[in-house]
C-alpha cells in the first residue's frame, strides 16, 4: 500500500488526535522521562475528557479514570511487565499521576494531574516526596548499575547500611502524620509501625495488580507480603538468608528497592523450580534478598533458551 501527500489544511484536519502537552516533550522536567510513558500520558488524557463528560468525579470534585494494565497493553501493545512499568514511571518518577485503589476486585482509580499548576504542599512533605523520589531512581535498576554506582561489595555493604534511614522515609511518605517524627513514632508503635510498611510494599509492589496478573497465586503473594513486612519490622541485628547471617539493615534495604518485576521474578522461580522445597518461607526470602542481583540473568537465559529452541527447530 502506498500513501498519499498532503495538499492542503483540510487534508491535516481529518485525523482525530491524541493530545500529548508540548511542554512534556521540550521542559528539562521531563527530559528523563520517556517516550513511551509521554505517549501514555496522552492517552490517559484522552480517556479523562471522556470521564468528564461522563462525570467521573470523586467526593472532592476531581475527575478520574479507570485505565487497568490490561488496557495499557491494548492501546500499548505491550506485554504486562512493561505496562505495569510505564505507568510505574508516569506516577513514581514523573509525578503526572495519582492511582488510589479501591480494594481486592476493583480496578484503581487513576488522577490525571495538571502540571501547568502546582498543588500546595507542606514543606515536610514535599521534602520527604524528594527524598522518595530521589531513593527510588529508575524504575527499574539492573545489577550492573547497581555495581557501577557502589564500586564493589564492601561499598555496596556500606551503603546500604547508610541507607537504612531511607526505609523510614519512604514508610512515611504513604500517610504517616505529617506532624510527627517519622522514626521515633514508628519505634513507639510497632502496629502502626507494620502498617505503614504494609502499605508501602502494597502501593510500590502493585499488589492488587499482581494478583490480576497471577490470579492462582493469590496466597503465595500474600506470603511474599507478609515475609517483606515481617523482615522489615524485625528488631533483631542479623537475618538468616542465603545460608548465612546477614546484617538485618543490608536486609532490610534491599528489600525496600523491590519493585513489581522482582515480585514477578520470585513467582516465575516459585513455578519454574522442579526440586523438591522443604522451606518455602527461607527459599522465597533468598530468593528475595538476591532478586536484584539474578533477575537480569535469570530472563536472558530463559530468552536464550526460546531463542535457541525456536533456530533449531525451525524449517
Amino acid at each position: 500500500m502506498e500513501f498519499d501527500y498532503f495538499y492542503g489544511p483540510e487534508d491535516a484536519e481529518q485525523y482525530q488526535f491524541y493530545r500529548i502537552p508540548k511542554l512534556l516533550i521540550t521542559s528539562e522536567r521531563f527530559k528523563d522521562v520517556s517516550v513511551e510513558s509521554k505517549l501514555l500520558y496522552g492517552l490517559m488524557l484522552d480517556r479523562l475528557s471522556l470521564s468528564i463528560k461522563n462525570g467521573w468525579f470523586d467526593s472532592l470534585n476531581r475527575a478520574y479514570i479507570i485505565y487497568t494494565v490490561e488496557d495499557v497493553m491494548e492501546d500499548m501493545h505491550c506485554g504486562n511487565q512493561k505496562a505495569i512499568k510505564l505507568i510505574a514511571e508516569l506516577e513514581k518518577k514523573a509525578g503526572l499521576i495519582k492511582k488510589k485503589r479501591q480494594g481486592l476486585g476493583k480496578p484503581s482509580l487513576i488522577y490525571v494531574l495538571k502540571f501547568s499548576t502546582v498543588c500546595p504542599q507542606k514543606d515536610s512533605e514535599s521534602h520527604l516526596q524528594k527524598c522518595e523520589n530521589h531513593t527510588s531512581g529508575d524504575v527499574k535498576t539492573t545489577h550492573q548499575e547497581m555495581w557501577e554506582l557502589h564500586g564493589n561489595k564492601t561499598n555496596q555493604n556500606q551503603t546500604e547500611n547508610n541507607k537504612t534511614d531511607l526505609i523510614h522515609l519512604s514508610v512515611n511518605v504513604t500517610g504517616m502524620d505529617e506532624e510527627s517524627d517519622g522514626m521515633d513514632g514508628m519505634r513507639e508503635d510497632p502496629i502502626e509501625k507494620r502498617k505503614s510498611y504494609e502499605r508501602y510494599f502494597r502501593e510500590h509492589l502493585y499488589i492488587d495488580d499482581l494478583k490480576q496478573s497471577y490470579p492462582y497465586d493469590h496466597g503465595r503473594i500474600d506470603e511474599i507480603l507478609d515475609l517483606l513486612v515481617d523482615t522489615v519490622c524485625s528488631t533483631a541485628k542479623t537475618i538468616r538468608c542465603a545460608g548465612e547471617d546477614r546484617s538485618a539493615e543490608v536486609v532490610k534495604s534491599r528489600f525496600m528497592k523491590l519493585d513489581y518485576g522482582h515480585i514477578q521474578y520470585v513467582l516465575d522461580c516459585i513455578h519454574d523450580n522442579t526440586t523438591e522445597v522443604r522451606n518455602i518461607k527461607a527459599y522465597m526470602l533468598t530468593t528475595l534478598y538476591n532478586a536484584s542481583m539474578t533477575i537480569d540473568h535469570y530472563y536472558q537465559t530463559k530468552v536464550s533458551h526460546d531463542l535457541y529452541g525456536y533456530d533449531g527447530g525451525g524449517s
